[in-house]
């Protein structure tokens, strides 16, 4: 394992060890806040990421990607350590500003140091390996913190949650400021560029999405395979618990599904070899099972809904690899936060879909229904092996 993988992985684990990920909205109703209230808490928090999406790809671009890497944990670190310290609605509401900023200046960054280290090093094909083993660490890490999470909470309160989850963002900035970078930026270049800097890189950017049919062709695909998926998993419980089984189980059909998209992130590497047709069968495949096995209304069914978890996970690297390697110029966390940013415009719509279509169905259709929205995207997979 080359020392670029053992931090990449280590970053990715520990900055999804949070302890507090399953018990923040508990916190939250504990300090008198409403279910309303925590909506507009969560609100803040996508804005502020889709706020920050593209201005902060472009940084990472203009200066060094290592240093925006190490920040970033810190950012979302002091917001837990001020949730457990000051609980209240205005910090909670400064600590998800935080918590947004941080997941934006990874976004991006994180990717272009991976894909230009590679590049520098002649192993750029090993893109797809790296990052869906790191995003297989970071969902072990997740489900492990889940785990973790009720016996630290019954040992120490939230004082000790917090405290943990402090400790593994601070961990995270530690590993992340040891990260291998060769790349001299353009503040590194000329310190006194300043916006000048920033305006050349946007630029540039925005020129290589204009003029590269490789970059134009392979952006969409990542919305379009990440978004819906991705939504969906925040609706997983209420799916579990529509199978009948009781609530004391529901983290157990969680904790298969987050088993399976481990196992999809060290499969991405073979669903990057694949072609776009090939890929394209795959979510066909995968978007059938997860429509089935939500059907069935059984426990029994999360194991198709694992299995079409598994696939989108390993497909989204794919595409995303695609990405890194249609991307030429120096502004690559520009164009990859672009692609972020799409995502999250189309995971926005998705929510509200599903809001919309609660108010008709059950969250079985609702799966099923949002899971027939592939197979245009398959269509889209498999165009670029027809266009070159």
């Amino acid at each position: 394992m080359t020392p670029l993988a053992r931090r990449l992985y280590a970053y990715a684990f520990l900055g999804d060890f949070v302890l507090l990920y399953p018990l923040y909205a508990l916190l939250f109703e504990d300090h008198g806040l409403s279910t309303a209230e925590i909506s507009s808490l969560l609100a803040i928090w996508s804005v502020t990421g889709f706020v920050l999406e593209v201005p902060s790809g472009v940084w990472a671009d203009v200066v060094s990607r290592r240093r925006l890497l190490t920040l970033a944990p810190l950012l979302s670190g002091a917001a837990f350590g001020l949730w457990v310290a000051a609980p209240s609605y205005p910090v909670f509401a400064l600590g998800f500003v935080l918590w947004g900023a941080q997941g934006a200046l990874q976004s991006g960054a994180l990717e272009a140091l991976v894909h230009d280290e590679l590049e520098r090093q002649g192993h750029a094909d090993r893109y797809a390996e790296l990052l869906g083993r790191a995003t297989a660490c970071g969902t072990v890490a997740s489900a492990t913190a889940i785990g973790l999470a009720a016996p630290a909470f019954a040992l120490g309160g939230f004082g000790l949650v917090g405290a943990g989850s402090v400790l593994a963002c601070g961990l995270a900035a530690a590993v992340g400021a040891t990260f291998p970078e060769h790349r001299t930026a353009p503040a590194q270049r000329d310190p006194e560029a300043g916006l000048a800097a920033y305006g050349t890189v946007l630029r540039d950017g925005l020129a290589e999405l204009r003029s590269s049919p490789a970059v134009r062709a392979a952006l969409p695909a990542i919305p379009a395979v990440a978004a819906v998926w991705g939504s969906l998993d925040e609706y997983l419980p209420l799916l579990a618990v529509g199978t009948g089984v009781g609530e004391g189980t529901v983290p157990l059909l969680g904790l298969l599904v987050y088993a399976a998209m481990a196992l999809g992130g060290v499969g991405a590497t073979r669903a990057a070899a694949c072609s776009g047709r090939a890929r394209a069968l795959l979510v066909l495949v995968a978007a059938a099972a997860l429509a089935a096995g939500a059907l069935a209304r059984v426990p029994a069914g999360f194991v198709l809904v694992a299995l079409a978890f598994a696939v989108f996970q390993a497909v989204t690297v794919a595409v995303d690899a695609r990405l890194q390697e249609a991307i030429e110029g120096e502004a690559r966390s520009t164009v990859t936060s672009v692609a972020s940013l799409a995502t999250e415009v189309v995971v926005l719509a998705v929510f509200g879909a599903y809001a919309l279509g609660s108010l008709v169905a059950d969250d079985a259709v609702l799966f099923a229904v949002l899971a027939a929205t592939y197979v245009p995207v398959a269509w889209l997979l498999a165009r670029p092996d027809r266009t070159g």
